[in-house]
């Protein structure tokens, strides 16, 4: 087919060429885990919270679209903060010295003010609290739930607690809220964050499955543990990777579908594709086919 021909828009990316024909086969491989009635695992790192696909993951949870989420500590820092304070918009090349002067922490173009962190901390120590009159040692999915129990609408873990999506979060210490569990520690020494709680009820919920999907933006400790515990039941059926990683330096954040294949990670008939793009142009124009 001759390019002159195409008449592009947003329902036809398979034959425009490049990321734009990755992204139409990771739409089709999305389609394919839902008609088969796939366990959808959806892994989000936690700079994506702190932007606007906070919301098109929120609406993904009210939609049900997805089984179970693994993400970073600081998704739930971003998504409690976001639920009654406003992120703002910079410029990736501000002066971070002025911005530190006022009190303001950059994450790319967004800029988030101290006043966030002061309104988490009076947020979260009341939640330690609950939890640790019912309960000493806690799992991050139990936090994650008490957090959406008290959470608006618009928040992604709202909408995972009023649906019963868990939330696992593994590295939950490297976050606002892990810092938080040193401060509330400090009066309730016999409290604590056990990461290994978590571990039975996500992989049953991989070993269970008739077949699982991933949909994995970014890398990390999120995507590995979605792919770890999908090796237990010899690799994902379907798996979709939207990322900005290279993979020529072996690191996992660029590693692409079919290196998981090599693991078991990732079945050999698997259908997969990688989506090379920022996650925040690419999730919205894959997700506006689920969302409407």
């Amino acid at each position: 087919m001759d390019v002159t021909d195409l008449k592009i828009n947003d329902k036809e990316y398979l034959p425009t060429g490049f990321q734009a024909t990755n992204l139409g086969r990771a739409i089709g491989i999305i389609e394919k885990m839902k008609k088969e009635n796939a366990t959808i695992f959806l892994t989000f790192t936690s700079n994506m919270v702190a932007s606007g696909l906070r919301g098109v993951f929120a609406q993904m949870c009210k939609k049900k679209l997805v089984d179970v989420i693994i993400t970073a500590g600081g998704s739930l820092d971003h998504d409690l903060i976001r639920s009654n304070k406003k992120y703002l918009i910079g410029d990736f090349t501000m002066d971070d010295k002025e911005l530190h002067q006022k009190g303001i922490n950059r994450i790319g173009n967004i800029l988030v003010p101290n006043e966030c962190y002061v309104y988490l901390e009076k947020f979260m120590q009341p939640v330690y609290e609950e939890l640790y009159q019912s309960e000493k040692i806690v799992s991050p999915s139990q936090i994650a739930r008490k957090i959406g129990e008290k959470t608006r609408e618009d928040s992604f873990l709202y909408w995972c607690t009023k649906n019963k999506i868990p939330v696992f979060c593994p590295g939950i210490t490297d976050s606002a809220i892990g810092l938080q569990t040193y401060f509330f520690k400090q009066k309730r020494k016999d409290f604590g964050i056990d990461v290994t709680k978590d571990m039975n009820e996500l992989a049953q919920l991989a070993m269970n499955a008739n077949k699982t999907g991933g949909i994995i933006l970014g890398g990390g400790i999120s995507k590995h543990h979605a792919i770890g515990v999908n090796l237990l039941r010899d690799g994902f059926d379907y798996a979709v990777y939207v990322t900005t990683s290279s993979p020529w330096d072996g690191s996992l954040s660029g590693a692409r579908t079919n290196e998981g294949i090599s693991w078991g990670k990732i079945k050999e008939k698997a259908n997969h594709v990688t989506v090379d793009c920022d996650a925040s142009i690419a999730v919205p124009l894959i997700m506006e086919k689920f969302l409407k």
